[in-house]
């Protein structure tokens, strides 16, 4: 697929008549770097899901998880890391640095908030950077020189794209997927999470409920938000050899300990999972 059928995630800066996908995420977490457009999306989804905030929470905690997993029974020490976002508790250099000094963390990002953010944050921080550069272009990505500089692409990386890709309105992820997949070295892992209509026949609630903040997301001030079904978040990962469980609910997929809780509806809603590529 050609990198100009790919359509760019235009930034918004600090434009505060429009949201951000990165402001609205930190609004999501409880955060203070958002404003009140941003905060307009989070009140529209909790409108239709109160517990709305479990999508992001359930998302970050699955992103350290899999850090901590992948720096750790892995081994991998390079980690390319698309929309980062606003820098929050335990970012993912934070994360794989504490286990391993050396590993190496490159996060893109085009929101200029974001790279502000970042770029004070890793002032200090040799062995991790931020790049500006259009997830959605994946081409961008994979030549930009920043990239290049920091990550040896002939030994095994992780690429994560965690809670990005719901906010891609294409039709076609699986092929944007494919790109980034295809310069990967052999033993590199892929980790995706994303927002998931069940589609359940014993629960058809839950379907509802992904229809429901779907339509609150997409006809937001932010504009995106896409419940994608299991077969399409699937495609996402082409021929990787999937990491057990598997796709599953961001909560399930290796959980610190027992559960004490039920899952809100809403935790129904937000899947994840890691592939391998093959030797």
């Amino acid at each position: 697929m050609p990198e100009s059928d790919y359509p760019s995630s235009v930034p918004v800066g600090v434009d505060t008549t429009r949201a951000s996908i990165a402001r609205v995420y930190d609004a999501f977490l409880n955060g203070k770097d958002n404003f009140e457009v941003d905060r307009e999306v989070l009140a529209r989804v909790q409108s239709v899901a109160p517990q709305a905030t479990d999508l992001a929470w359930a998302n970050r905690d699955f992103l350290i998880r899999v850090c901590r997993f992948l720096v750790r029974n892995a081994g991998i020490d390079q980690f390319l890391d698309l929309g980062s976002g606003l820098p929050t508790a335990e970012n993912t250099h934070q994360v794989v640095q504490r286990v391993n000094p050396d590993a190496r963390v490159v996060y893109v990002d085009n929101d200029p908030m974001v790279l502000a953010h970042g770029r004070a944050l890793l002032a200090e921080n040799t062995k991790a950077t931020i790049s500006a550069c259009d997830i959605f272009q994946p081409l961008e990505v994979l030549k930009d020189a920043s990239v290049l500089e920091h990550l040896d692409f002939t030994r095994p990386l992780a690429l994560l794209q965690v809670g990005t890709l719901h906010h891609y309105l294409g039709q076609d992820s699986a092929a944007l997927m494919q790109t980034y997949i295809d310069a990967l070295p052999a033993g590199s892992f892929v980790a995706i999470s994303h927002f998931f209509d069940p589609q359940d026949p014993q629960e058809p609630e839950l379907s509802e409920l992904a229809a429901q903040m779907e339509d609150k997301f997409i006809h937001s001030p932010m504009g995106s938000g896409r419940f994608r079904t299991r077969e399409e978040i699937q495609a996402m990962f082409g021929d990787l050899e999937m990491i057990e469980p598997g796709l599953v609910l961001c909560d399930d997929w290796w959980q610190d300990g027992p559960r004490l809780r039920m899952l809100s509806a809403v935790r129904h809603c937000i899947v994840g999972g890691v592939g391998r590529k093959a030797e």
